[in-house]
């Protein structure tokens, strides 16, 4: 990979497809661009846009999940009796198999055939739905919810590349990609809206039950509207480097999960902790021996795109423990009904919209990354301090909303320019890798985060259960404990978010990116 300047910043085109080891239409070949004009999944204008309308129903229903749970988890733990301590399994069991995978998602979507491997994860996505909006315990509920990940670890690569071959020409190609785009960031409030309505008026097993019915209508129209075809590219699997991938984050998250409930000096805490990262060391050094690396350690070594991979899981640990914590504070704290908690969040929402296409369109082009996504991480750490000033009678309007909006404005920084940043320079072989790496780090840092943040919220809870309640602890000590815990894991956040700055600070280059205009967009799930 060239370290010039102008190497460093030019994307490849077709830079955002996750989990391809090529672009579908290679720069160097007339011959492959004329075959993927011609490709009979391109078929009629009019064809084009119901495809799109498909893979853009199956982009929603893998978005979805990311937050409609969130707010459906209060009413699940007190129906199946779960305990706080296991709680945030349903959020990072979905995010650790989803992130974990994704790489060998894209893989075999080259290696079956899109349509195929879509389809494949569609219906396995709608089984795993069916099967946790069933579930009657803990176990079945946290084994579906992993199964929702592997499915969408197939779907989510498939359907970009899908949508990347059957958009050949540039300027529909670039609004199919904004549509599609527009679905994703959509989804997350829209998740938290749904969640409270299925919630409140229906059940939270609905918040599940709702994917099959998408899933349904997807798989028929996929199957009636998609054309079948393979990479001309066998890429090989590395099935050891997945296992050692795999297995490491389960151990490091299992790891961190135990101290919760066990403390940090427990074997089962420290043991799984060393045994993932020494799995995980192990994986890396694989990467640098197998013929077909998982991920070639290029990608990840440039400056640039390792602060950018770094400012995402950072951003995604912090995001996916606010939506956990603060949808228990509104809910079990403040006593909002579950539509009032959806409603809550809306304002974070909104300001990440807001400040993504501000500095995606004005100041990404002009000043580049440096400046942006450190400044980002920086507004978040302080919307992270904010909210350390909640306190179990506290009205939104003034404890809550201004931490969640300056919040929003730093992550729609970090969104934005750390997003772009990620697939910049990449070369053509490593296009797909380079852009499934970026969602990757966010689910992976979002599995990690909540694990680590709800060990130290459940000991700071227990810390001070055991200073301040004399005898058995009322529901008031329960309360004010509680609270305590989400200071705790506020203060956490806020330290991993300035952290997160000084690193991207130091690791980024300055400079304004110049980007290839074809280019797709990198879409995060």
């Amino acid at each position: 990979m060239s370290t010039t300047e102008q190497g460093r910043h030019l994307a490849p085109r077709d830079a955002a497809m996750p989990g391809s080891t090529r672009p579908p239409h290679p720069r160097t070949s007339p011959e492959g661009r004329r075959a993927a004009t011609s490709s009979p999944t391109s078929g009629p204008g009019r064809a084009q846009w119901v495809v799109l309308a498909v893979l853009s129903l199956a982009q929603l229903m893998v978005v979805l999940d990311a937050t409609i749970v969130n707010i459906a988890l209060p009413t699940a733990q007190g129906a199946l009796g779960f305990s706080d301590e296991n709680r945030q399994w349903v959020v990072t069991s979905y995010a650790l198999a989803f992130g974990s995978l994704l790489l060998l998602g894209g893989r075999l979507s080259d290696l079956l055939g899109r349509k195929p491997t879509f389809l494949v994860g569609l219906v396995g996505f709608g089984l795993a739905s069916a099967l946790g909006g069933a579930a009657q315990n803990f176990e079945v509920l946290i084994a579906a919810r992993a199964l929702q990940g592997v499915s969408g670890a197939l779907l989510a690569p498939a359907a970009l590349s899908l949508l990347t071959t059957t958009f050949t020409d540039p300027a529909a190609r670039t609004k199919a990609f904004g549509i599609f785009g527009g679905v994703s960031g959509a989804g997350g409030g829209i998740g938290l809206l749904l969640g409270g309505l299925l919630t409140e008026h229906l059940s939270w097993r609905w918040c599940l039950y709702i994917n099959v019915v998408l899933a349904v209508v997807a798989v028929v129209a996929g199957a009636l509207l998609l054309k079948h075809e393979r990479s001309p590219e066998r890429p090989a699997l590395d099935w050891a480097g997945t296992a050692l991938a795999v297995l490491g984050l389960v151990g490091v998250v299992y790891g961190l999960a135990n101290a919760e409930s066990h403390g940090w000096s427990a074997t089962a805490t420290w043991g799984f902790l060393a045994a993932g990262l020494v799995l995980l060391a192990v994986f890396c050094w694989w990467q640098t021996r197998a013929a077909h690396p998982l991920l070639p350690l290029r990608v990840v070594l440039d400056r640039d795109r390792g602060g950018a991979l770094i400012g995402i899981a950072v951003v995604g640990a912090g995001m996916f423990g606010i939506f956990l914590f603060l949808t228990y504070y509104m809910t079990s704290t403040l006593g909002y009904s579950p539509v009032q908690t959806g409603l809550g969040f809306l304002p974070m929402i909104a300001a990440i919209s807001v400040a993504a296409g501000v500095v995606g369109s004005v100041l990404m082009p002009r000043v580049g990354p440096k400046p942006l996504t450190p400044t980002g991480l920086l507004l978040a750490a302080l919307g992270m301090v904010w909210l350390t000033r909640i306190q179990v009678d506290s009205a939104y309007v003034s404890a809550i909303l201004p931490g969640l909006l300056v919040t929003g404005l730093g992550l729609g920084f970090v969104f934005a320019s750390a997003m772009a940043t990620a697939t910049l320079g990449v070369h053509a072989s490593d296009a797909g890798v380079g852009s499934a790496m970026a969602n990757t780090s966010q689910q992976i840092g979002g599995s990690i985060g909540t694990a680590l943040l709800s060990a130290f919220a459940g000991s700071a809870a227990s810390d001070w259960i055991a200073e301040h309640a004399a005898g058995a602890p009322t529901a008031a000590d329960a309360a004010h404990a509680a609270v305590a815990g989400y200071h705790t894991a506020f203060w956490w956040s806020a330290g991993i978010f300035a952290a997160g700055a000084v690193v991207t600070l130091l690791l980024l280059r300055p400079g304004a990116p110049v980007v290839d205009p074809d280019a797709a967009p990198v879409i995060a799930h």
